[in-house]
């Protein structure tokens, strides 16, 4: 199984990215807090990997952190979540987030989540909630990066999609200047990008 990765970015896309060691492409599935931390083309980058067997295929899930990957693994212990959900739930909200929903009950929130219906938001309070609180603080969480600020590195990951400066600098200000504020990184990546969608 593969564990750990270290290598050269060839290709990076919100969701994935291809990581090249030594001559070999690993395709790898990844939340948007990480993507969010993952460089540029030609960068390097270490991801903590969880492996995914199926009878059809393998699949890489990558982790700039140890705690998404643990949350990961947990997420997958709730009948009906399986690996592509789990990546799912954990790109549509803040991890700090999400561990307090769990904790303290609150389906309403975790319900907002897409993918995540009142049933199973409801077995994952009643699945988690014990081993969240024992087994997570608030402070470990914050060792992953999520604090105040980061406004360069949300700009930096609007660049890396392909947008120009000055727009990707004007959308991350102006959701860092919220007053829902402040921000972790992959939100303020996650509310510029929906500013910036085309409307339909």
């Amino acid at each position: 199984m593969i564990a750990a990765l270290t290598g050269k970015v060839i290709r990076s896309v919100p969701g994935e990215v291809v990581v090249d060691v030594g001559g070999v492409g690993y395709r790898v599935h990844t939340s948007l807090a990480t993507f969010s931390r993952i460089p540029g083309l030609g960068g390097e980058v270490s991801l903590r990997i969880s492996t995914v067997v199926r009878e059809d295929e393998i699949s890489l899930y990558g982790f700039a952190a140890e705690e998404e990957e643990w949350f990961f693994a947990l997420l997958q212990g709730v009948s009906g979540v399986g690996p592509k959900l789990a990546l799912k739930i954990l790109s549509g909200i803040e991890l700090v987030r999400l561990r307090e929903g769990i904790s303290s009950g609150d389906t309403k929130l975790l319900t907002t989540i897409s993918g995540v219906g009142k049933k199973m938001a409801e077995r994952m309070v009643v699945e988690l909630r014990d081993k969240v609180g024992a087994e997570m603080s608030a402070s470990s969480l914050s060792a992953m990066g999520h604090s105040v600020g980061g406004v360069s590195e949300a700009v930096d990951a609007l660049l890396s999609l392909g947008y120009q400066q000055k727009v990707a600098r004007q959308a991350v200000e102006t959701v860092a200047a919220s007053d829902d504020g402040p921000f972790a990184v992959e939100e303020m990546v996650r509310r510029a990008l929906k500013a910036l969608a085309p409307k339909r």
